[in-house]
């Protein structure tokens, strides 16, 4: 059975990798590591012969502070190809970040100059002036692929006239695009596309209005080489200034947060030494310091597992399985795989990652369960699969819902959700299937140094700040300080028009994160069994993870802050989707918060004599 479910998973698999290489944007040997041969055939899809026709793709267009909602170039009347839109095949990756290429009449034939070609003469009815004006309005961009290059321009623009009353808003379309087109030798390396100001069209009154859409091209020799062409959307990520200062930032908030913990890992080891001698004493000494120090009086409840056993055990394993994934991801970031308008490369590495270390969530959560004495196995198995993948599931749901209703590019089509059925049903849940029997025939043990009493002890009445609600306060507010300055630039590029390129920082601050959880956790761990609170396996869990809750605060403040996002769908979609992913956070670092908490739980009880 367990090899039929391998073939299966396998296909699956195979299928999908299938799916995603059918039509993926080509990369250069400098971007990724190829073959000779590989890298002679991509590069040969991008030579041209004098005159010859260059892709040109249409494919999205929006408003420009509301990244999310986007929607196809043709729902706004531009000029249609006289042979009829042609869609372009689009893998997995981008088809879930709303690609959805179509043909234009435009034609732009390498090394071919054009100065004022006409692209077709429309007569605009009061419906499609109605919706110009919107875009107008609304700041709307759209977005080419000339060569697999993106490009990018504005509908139109809006001029205020000041009048003596009141002021004057009037809506300007653009009907001039200028193209600028640099080449070496037989490959296109780079292009820009510009709107004529003075080419323009006032659609501010009126029902009816006859346009002349034009547009221009010109060409121009340069020496940078063709593998050097994405380069150009990593300068302009951040500017060189701007880096700088980013570096800066980096390195004095990571300093900031290393002193701090290293200042907190020092106390904490002086407090264990004095308690290590104070427990060496003999049983009278200890009697008379028990008031001061009792971590060691509770060695005999220390170790009983916690409550709701198969409920820690899922958090335990997908919060693994989560680490695994985000560390496969550092890993192919760092070698290069997730090159700018690479398009869909991340999602695409993502879903796949996520689906082959299901495995580990399964076995990590069933052999937890089964050391803590757990028996029904099914159970939790379920409960695993389902712990982050089912609200997961909900919240798409709702948003592709809202998507659907936009008539949005973000909506995804059924055959892209058949697909990711596929892949949940045959990859991602035989697997951890597989692993939760692996787990649960595994032979480790849970080897607790003190043996766990009958009876429960009865925890003292504790002040309010010891509760676990503040206690996550304190918890969560230094891990997020320490990646708070990076949180921006992740933002400014998931939720608007920046390229994040530096995954090195990136990757620095993420152990740095770790690191941080793991210590302060351990820190309140001791400070919570000092007091003869013996139940810290759910609070190592909640306070590891109360960075994710942080991080959906800092959500608040970006999105009415820091961003002109607006509307219902953008809105929906920024908080929806965030709160799935500070929920990952959560079950992530409060797995590292366990784990951390275990082990140093396991070394002070093994250092002292327990009867």
């Amino acid at each position: 059975m367990a090899r039929g479910f391998l073939r299966v998973a396998l296909l699956a698999l195979v299928l999908c990798l299938a799916v995603d290489g059918g039509e993926a944007s080509p990369v250069t040997k400098s971007e990724i590591g190829l073959s000779a041969g590989a890298t002679r055939r991509l590069l040969a899809a991008h030579q041209y012969r004098m005159r010859e026709k260059v892709p040109l793709y249409a494919n999205k267009a929006g408003p420009f502070h509301n990244p999310s909602e986007t929607y196809q170039y043709y729902d706004l009347p531009f000029c249609e190809p006289d042979a009829g839109l042609k869609s372009k095949i689009e893998d997995l990756g981008e088809v879930l970040e709303g690609d959805r290429m179509t043909s234009t009449p435009y034609d732009v034939p390498f090394r071919v100059d054009k100065e004022n070609e006409s692209l077709c003469v429309k007569t605009l009815t009061a419906r499609d002036l109605k919706r110009f004006r919107k875009a107008v309005e609304e700041d709307y961009y759209f977005q080419m692929y000339y060569d697999d290059l993106p490009i990018w321009g504005f509908v139109g623009k809006i001029e205020k006239i000041l009048k003596p009353n009141a002021p004057e808003m009037r809506y300007y379309l653009f009907t001039h695009v200028h193209f600028d087109v640099a080449y070496n030798g037989d490959k296109v390396v780079e292009i820009n596309v510009s709107t004529d100001p003075l080419r323009t069209v006032d659609i501010t009154e009126g029902s009816e209005a006859t346009v002349e859409f034009s547009y221009s091209v010109r060409w121009k020799e340069t020496r940078i080489p063709f593998e050097r062409r994405m380069e150009k959307y990593s300068r302009y990520s951040f500017l060189p200034q701007h880096l700088e200062i980013h570096w800066f930032s980096i390195i004095n908030s990571c300093v900031t947060v290393l002193l701090l913990t290293g200042f907190l890992a020092t106390i904490l080891m002086r407090v264990l030494k004095n308690d290590f001698i104070k427990y060496s004493r003999d049983d009278e000494a200890q009697l008379e310091e028990q008031e001061e120090t009792g971590w060691k009086y509770i060695h005999g409840d220390v170790f009983r597992f916690p409550r709701f056993t198969s409920l820690f055990c899922a958090v335990i394993g997908v919060g693994t399985q989560l680490f695994a994934m985000t560390m496969g991801v550092f890993a192919l970031a760092l070698v290069g795989v997730f090159y700018p308008y690479n398009r869909g490369a991340l999602l695409t590495a993502i879903i796949l990652i996520y689906a082959l270390t299901s495995g580990i969530a399964g076995y990590v959560a069933a052999n937890h369960y089964r050391q803590m004495g757990g028996q029904n196995w099914v159970r939790n198995v379920l409960l695993t699969g389902f712990l982050f993948c089912g609200p997961m599931f909900i919240v798409f749901s709702f948003l592709n819902t809202v998507a659907i209703a936009y008539r949005s590019t973000a909506a995804l089509p059924f055959g892209t959700i058949c697909v990711i059925l596929i892949i949940w049903a045959l990859v991602t849940a035989p697997l951890t299937v597989l692993g939760g029997i692996a787990g649960k025939n595994a032979r480790s043990e849970f080897n607790a140094p003190c043996r766990t009493t009958k009876y429960p002890r009865e925890i003292p009445a504790l002040p309010w700040y010891r509760g676990a609600l503040p206690q996550m306060c304190m918890a969560g507010f230094l891990p997020f300080s320490a990646i708070y300055i990076e949180l921006y630039y992740i933002f400014a590029s998931v939720w608007g028009h920046k390229v994040y390129t530096i995954y090195s920082i990136l990757f620095i601050v993420f152990i740095i994160l770790i690191i941080v959880t793991a210590f302060i956790t351990i820190a309140l761990t001791y400070f919570q069994l000092a007091v003869e609170d013996h139940e810290w396996w759910w609070r190592a869990v909640l306070c590891g993870g109360s960075t994710g809750v942080f991080i959906y605060g800092y959500c608040f403040y970006y999105y009415y802050a820091r961003s002109d996002m607006s509307g219902f769908m953008q809105t929906s979609f920024f908080f929806g989707y965030m709160w799935t992913i500070c929920y990952g956070f959560f079950l992530m670092l409060g797995n590292v918060g366990f784990r951390a908490s275990k082990l140093f739980v396991m070394h002070i009880y093994k250092a002292i004599k327990c009867e």
